[in-house]
């Protein structure tokens, strides 16, 4: 299971910033939901944050097939910082988000969000960063435990497996953080969450990119 120092990397430095030479080049990234919705807004205040360029995705956070948010990571270059109108906009989950962030760190890349005023640049970003990382691993051991709790309950009734009658978005979550661990086989999270194989197939498409790479699919650098 990925854990925070693998995020973060042993022996990590809060003071360092990164990235470590800036090019003071910024590209921002805004998405809403739906396609009725506007991004003027995003838009407006990625413009006034000086962005180079701008993409933009109409795609729910839930969704992983956001091209365009695909087509920035491949274009963003070590020294550059991204910019987003607030977290929300560019992590599907507090996990999600620290993993891209980690990812955009081990390329050399910035991040900041303008709502939440964090920028990797400054040692107050820096630390809210391992904050949310720290939290991001405390919730994920606290949807391990759980499982592990409601599989010992289930098999005291005399339930085999203890499978679960409904899939729930924590369970989804909790499998996709595991997923990209090579440490960690199918069969192993299928159990560990009380599921069959064929449901993790099912209900996360994309579960084959994610057994590729320790990296998110979207941050997939062979575009």
């Amino acid at each position: 299971m990925t854990t925070l120092t693998d995020v973060l990397g042993a022996g990590d430095d809060l003071l360092v910033a990164f990235p470590a030479h800036p090019s003071e080049i910024r590209i921002g990234y805004a998405r809403v939901s739906t396609a009725g919705q506007k991004l003027d807004r995003q838009l407006d205040a990625l413009t006034a944050a000086q962005c180079r360029r701008i993409f933009s995705d109409k795609k729910s956070g839930k969704n992983d097939a956001r091209p365009e948010l695909k087509a920035c990571h491949a274009f963003l270059q070590p020294g550059d910082t991204l910019v987003v109108p607030s977290l929300d906009r560019y992590g599907r989950s507090l996990q999600d988000l620290v993993n891209m962030v980690a990812a955009l760190r081990e390329r050399g890349i910035g991040f900041t969000s303008l709502h939440e005023r964090l920028d990797t640049t400054t040692p107050g970003g820096r630390l809210i960063f391992h904050v949310f990382a720290a939290l991001a691993e405390f919730i994920r051991e606290l949807i391990v435990q759980g499982t592990h709790e409601g599989l010992a309950a289930a098999r005291a009734r005399g339930r085999v497996g203890g499978r679960p009658t409904v899939v729930t978005d924590e369970l989804l979550r909790a499998a996709r953080d595991m997923l990209p661990n090579p440490q960690n086989s199918i069969e192993t999270i299928a159990g560990l969450l009380g599921v069959s194989v064929g449901t993790l197939y099912n209900h996360i498409p994309d579960l084959k990119e994610l057994r590729v790479s320790r990296i998110p699919a979207q941050l997939d650098r062979r575009v």
